[in-house]
């Protein structure tokens, strides 16, 4: 059986700065290289330099157009294939057809999001493959390894939530024409990979020493959002509470406190991915694309460089924070401060990530982009409760997300109210609408929307005329994929 395995040059020469270069390809088995690769792991520094190469490919950009997981192309997608987000960006007609869910197996964007998911899946599999031969540490290397099961499991996730049926590839070699797997099957290896990491991963790290590196907390959140996506309500408020009970997190008083430079890998961030400056995390050479990608070109008469406004909110989300919300003033930017002194008011761009007072220009941020925040964790709480007809825990959890939204930055306003009472079915309406104004333009909405069914409900209201159907609970598996294996099916499109 012809098998083929990914080979990063990351982890076959002496490590670089954490394992941040990647060139890489498909290549079919080559005795020379598995040489390469046998020969490199040996050293404790080998199993470290693997793990974060893993890292890597969740931020930095590999060769060709290709970016990282988290770059853009994902978020981006989740944004605008919802109500959240329209595409304002020239000359992309993939990102068009996501925003007015036109595209077909042919969109560019959804095949870069199936390559670095899979290429990073492959890192991962090697990782987990090689580092228990390595004569090292017991507990750095059990640790590694469920930092690698921990973002395996986190990349089948997406990827499964995304395309359903796909191959589940966990083995350095693989047939080159794997079969896909049944939705259940990767979802219990979902499963398998999270129960691995929780058992062994740390509640945190030494302070400057592991910022962006997965933890117990962070595994048990992800595994709360599995079994919420599964409508597994007690396994997803058991998880949930367990993040909760274990005291590692907390809000910010101040909802602009959570975007601040000075916040990254604090209480609120249970996974981030950064970009940026090293200083001893698990960061790597690419600026911070989505702050530059959402900031209003306006923006370059105050001095500010290279914002784009790529993307841009939908009016309709924009309309439907309280005005003295305390996230709607963070979350948006609508004035420009001219330098005669004018102030010209614009349609609502995204600025949440910009963190002004430290980086005024706004070119090259080097925030971290929340993939799980402790925020999210309450509310997945809040909804697991009230899908077990435990009213007041609902209301409980939900309530500390919207008493943080009152706080203007020195006293609680009189807005957004603690909401009483609320039946089981409104409350499913009022967790989803919290959701979208708390984590707006984080990655979130068309899986939120996919998962509650109201995907053709609720995108009308923001973009008239755009009607998603049923088929859309899916994106179409890309064509180039199917057309290297052609045991991959289609999805309807």
């Amino acid at each position: 059986m012809k098998t083929r395995q990914f080979i990063s040059c990351t982890l076959i020469i002496s490590a670089l700065l954490l394992g941040t270069a990647s060139c890489s390809k498909f290549l079919e088995e080559d005795p020379k290289n598995v040489v390469g690769i046998t020969n490199y792991y040996k050293t404790e520094q080998d199993a470290i330099s693997a793990v974060n190469s893993i890292y890597a490919y969740l931020n930095s950009i590999s060769t060709g157009s290709t970016a990282g997981v988290y770059h853009s192309s994902f978020w981006i997608t989740q944004g605008l294939s919802s109500d959240e987000m329209l595409n304002n960006q020239l000359a992309a007609p993939a990102l068009d057809q996501l925003a007015t869910f036109t595209y077909g197996p042919q969109n560019s964007t959804l095949q870069e999001i199936w390559v670095m998911h899979y290429k990073t899946i492959t890192i991962a599999n090697i990782a987990i493959s090689r580092i228990p031969g390595i004569t090292m540490n017991a507990a750095l290397q059990s640790r590694l390894l469920g930092e690698a099961r921990f973002l395996r499991g986190l990349m089948y996730f997406n990827l499964v939530r995304m395309f359903g049926k796909v191959p589940l590839v966990l083995l350095e070699k693989e047939p080159l024409t794997p079969q896909a797997a049944t939705v259940d099957a990767i979802y219990n290896q979902i499963h398998q990979d999270l129960d691995a990491a929780e058992a062994v991963l740390p509640a945190s790290y030494d302070p400057g020493n592991g910022r962006g590196r997965a933890t117990k907390g962070a595994a048990t959140a992800l595994h709360a959002k599995v079994y919420l996506t599964q409508k597994n309500w007690a396994k997803a408020a058991e998880k949930a509470k367990a993040v909760i009970d274990s005291k590692s997190y907390d809000l910010w008083e101040d909802f602009a406190s959570v975007f601040k430079l000075s916040s990254r890998g604090g209480k609120e961030a249970v996974f981030s991915v950064g970009f940026g400056d090293a200083n001893g995390a698990i960061i790597f050479w690419e600026v911070g694309q989505f702050l530059v990608r959402l900031l209003p070109p306006q923006l370059s008469e105050e001095g500010v460089q290279n914002a784009q406004g790529w993307q841009i909110p939908t009016q309709q989300l924009y309309n439907q924070y309280d005005i003295d919300d305390r996230r709607r003033a963070v979350t948006f930017i609508t004035e420009i401060h001219k330098a005669n002194g004018t102030v010209e008011t614009i349609r609502p761009y995204i600025q949440k990530y910009w963190d002004r007072a430290a980086e005024p220009k706004g070119n090259e941020s080097s925030n971290d982009f929340p993939v799980i925040r402790y925020a999210d964790v309450l509310l997945m709480y809040a909804e697991a409760e009230n899908e077990l007809d435990q009213p007041l825990e609902a209301h409980k959890y939900i309530n500390m997300v919207r008493k943080r939204a009152r706080f203007d930055g020195t006293v609680y306003r009189n807005t957004v109210p603690d909401y009483t009472g609320l039946s089981k079915g409104d409350f499913r309406t009022a967790v989803l609408k919290e959701r979208r104004l708390e984590l707006a333009a984080e990655g979130h909405r068309w899986f939120d929307l996919v998962r509650t069914n109201t995907l053709e409900t609720l995108v009308p209201q923001a973009k008239p005329g755009v009607t998603p159907a049923a088929r859309n609970y899916l994106f179409p598996v890309p064509q180039t994929e199917r057309d290297l294996n052609p045991n991959l099916p289609q999805n309807d499109y």
